[in-house]
């Protein structure tokens, strides 16, 4: 059987009225307060440790490392509240290379996983790594493709760096599902165990409270916020036709 864990890597408070769009504040405002709740939020950060049948370690996401302040940061200890150590891991698949999702990779320039492959989705190698579209990118956003680069350095250097296709398996045994527009290659990642289904979805949605209940509310974070919308609608869709568990970033 295969066994998924989830990991904490701490909680940041997140000023979702302020950066989401699409609804009147005053309705986001009003969906927190009924689920008692109130901006900022305090957000989890969340990685998924994946024991397969043969005894691989695959972790999905590695939290934000020393990149998002004190609050954040802990997913090696909650691994190791967990039973296993940083080199126990076989693979690290990312969901996308966003901060809070690869930042964990490095500490002080150094691989944290010395044993691991790292797979994410081509697309989003080839946005974050690319020097033509950090160019491209607004100002602002341009400290995104300096964390990308800085997080997957070590392990592309060594050769421990691989991509998968849209939709393709990123280690065997674990599916993929292309849920392009918060990042251009944000994947979701399928674990299948007999009749069961487990989609760890990445950033399918931030504000749940506010966007389970109006998926066209989209946030800063989306690179294209357009297509982050038709793929949200998308996903909550399949997710309830299909009855399958989610497990969010």
């Amino acid at each position: 059987r295969i066994a998924v864990t989830a990991l904490s890597d701490g909680t940041v408070p997140v000023p979702l009225t302020e950066i989401m769009h699409g609804a009147p504040k005053a309705a986001s405002e009003a969906a927190l307060d009924r689920a008692g709740q109130a901006s900022p939020v305090p957000l989890a950060v969340n990685a998924y440790l994946i024991g397969m049948p043969d005894g691989r370690l695959v972790l999905v996401d590695t939290g934000t490392g020393d990149l998002l302040g004190p609050q954040l940061g802990h997913l090696p200890e909650t691994l190791a509240a967990a039973g296993h150590s940083v080199t126990e891991i076989d693979d690290v698949v990312l969901t996308h290379i966003h901060a809070d999702h690869s930042g964990g990779l490095v500490r002080d320039g150094e691989a944290v996983f010395p044993n691991a492959r790292v797979h994410v989705a081509r697309r989003d190698a080839e946005y974050w790594l690319s020097a033509e579209a950090r160019a491209a990118a607004p100002e602002g956003a341009r400290a995104s493709f300096d964390e990308a680069l800085a997080a997957t350095a070590p392990y592309r250097a060594e050769g421990r760096f691989q991509t998968f296709a849209d939709g393709a398996e990123p280690v065997p045994g674990l599916g993929s599902i292309l849920r392009a527009g918060h990042t251009p290659g944000h994947s979701s990642i399928v674990v299948a165990d007999g009749g069961a289904r487990l989609v760890i979805w990445g950033d399918i949605t931030h504000g749940e409270v506010v966007q389970f209940a109006d998926p066209d509310v989209t946030i800063d974070f989306d690179v294209d916020q357009p297509q982050a919308r038709t793929t949200r609608r998308a996903a909550l869709a399949e997710a309830a036709e299909q009855g399958y568990l989610v497990a969010g970033a």
